[in-house]
Order: structure tokens, then C-alpha cells, then sequence
């Protein structure tokens, strides 16, 4: 009929079995190798060979997760050095109180302005300048994680895109934070 029965075909890979195994006796192979070979054929019935599986695209690209947020967050921080956050903003309230409860009533006007706005201005320099240099140093470790990771693994071209705006957003956020801080851009008003 054509369709060839379980045991038809068993009896079938029993014989190509043997042989296999009597070719592998003549050519020298050895008798374990061809027992073994013997039992895989019996068992499945087939002589197939596994394929060499690749890694699902899944797992191939599962290596780049980390650096992808890493990018984004030093992106993100750029902008909040250059932005301003809450925690500088805080800070700079913070100093501005401690800088009013300081200062005696009968004291220059200069010294007023430099401990109640002064110190509070440099405070929130001094906070954007952190969140630049950090957004500066996680996007350079993320530009050189190649160097150190698997060889032959590539880096998305976005992950190096997003990193390299971050390095120059921390780069630009420090440099306007090293300038707030010293007064040369927009420093205090003279008093005097």
C-alpha cells in the first residue's frame, strides 16, 4: 500500500544497523562506537544527526539589555544635570534657610546676599555637577564595555548613539556646573 508498518520499519534500521556495523569492523572503527550508533538506531529508527542549534534571537540579543539601560540612564541623567533635579533643588532651599538663620540682621548687605543666595547657588551647582560627572562616567563605561566583554560581540548602534549623548550631555552639564560654581557664569551681583 505504501505505508510501511512500525515493525517493517524497525526491522528495516536493524538491518542497515548491521550493516553499518560490519563496515566499521572491516574499516577498523571501534566495536563501542558502533554499539552505540546500534542502539540510537534502534531506539529512534532513524540515522539523523542533530544540527548545530544557533542561540534564539532572544538570547543573542538578551547580552546588550544591561548596556541598553545603562545608555539610557546616562542620557537621562545628562538631562537632569542641565535641567536641574529635586534633590539640588532641595539642597539649594536648604542652604538658603541655613544661610538666613546665619546671618545677623545688622550684616552687610554683600554678606546677606553671599550666605542666603551665594551658597545656595553653588549647592545646586554642586548637584548638577555630580549628576553630570556621573552621567559622564556610566556612558564612557558603557562606550568601553566591548573592550571587555565576549569577543566578536558587537554593540547595537542606538546603545552606542544613546551612550555618546550621554557623555556629551554630562561633559556639557559639567562644564556649566564648574562655571555656576565659580561664578563666572552668571555669578553674583556686585553690592558694593
Amino acid at each position: 500500500m505504501g505505508t510501511k508498518t512500525e515493525t517493517e520499519k524497525a526491522a528495516k534500521a536493524e538491518d542497515n544497523s548491521a550493516d553499518n556495523s560490519a563496515d566499521r569492523s572491516e574499516t577498523g572503527a571501534g566495536t563501542e562506537a558502533g554499539a552505540a550508533v546500534d542502539a540510537d538506531t534502534a531506539d529512534s529508527g532513524t540515522t539523523e544527526t542533530e544540527p548545530d542549534t544557533e542561540p534564539e534571537p532572544e538570547l543573542q540579543g538578551a547580552h546588550g539589555v544591561g548596556q541598553g539601560a545603562a545608555a539610557i540612564v546616562s542620557a537621562g541623567l545628562g538631562v537632569v544635570s542641565l535641567t536641574g533635579s529635586w534633590l539640588g533643588t532641595v539642597a539649594a532651599a536648604r542652604e538658603t534657610l541655613v544661610g538666613q538663620l546665619e546671618t545677623a540682621a545688622d550684616s552687610t548687605v554683600a554678606t546677606q546676599v553671599k550666605e542666603i543666595y551665594g551658597d545656595a547657588w553653588q549647592t545646586s551647582a554642586l548637584w548638577g555637577g555630580l549628576f553630570a560627572l556621573t552621567a559622564l562616567v556610566i556612558g564612557v563605561v558603557v562606550l568601553a564595555r566591548p573592550a571587555f566583554g565576549t569577543p566578536g560581540a558587537g554593540q547595537a548602534p542606538w546603545i552606542k548613539s544613546v551612550a555618546w549623548g550621554g557623555v556629551a550631555l554630562g561633559v556639557i552639564g559639567l562644564l556649566l556646573a564648574v562655571l555656576k560654581y565659580t561664578d563666572v557664569l552668571l555669578g553674583l551681583p556686585a553690592t558694593g
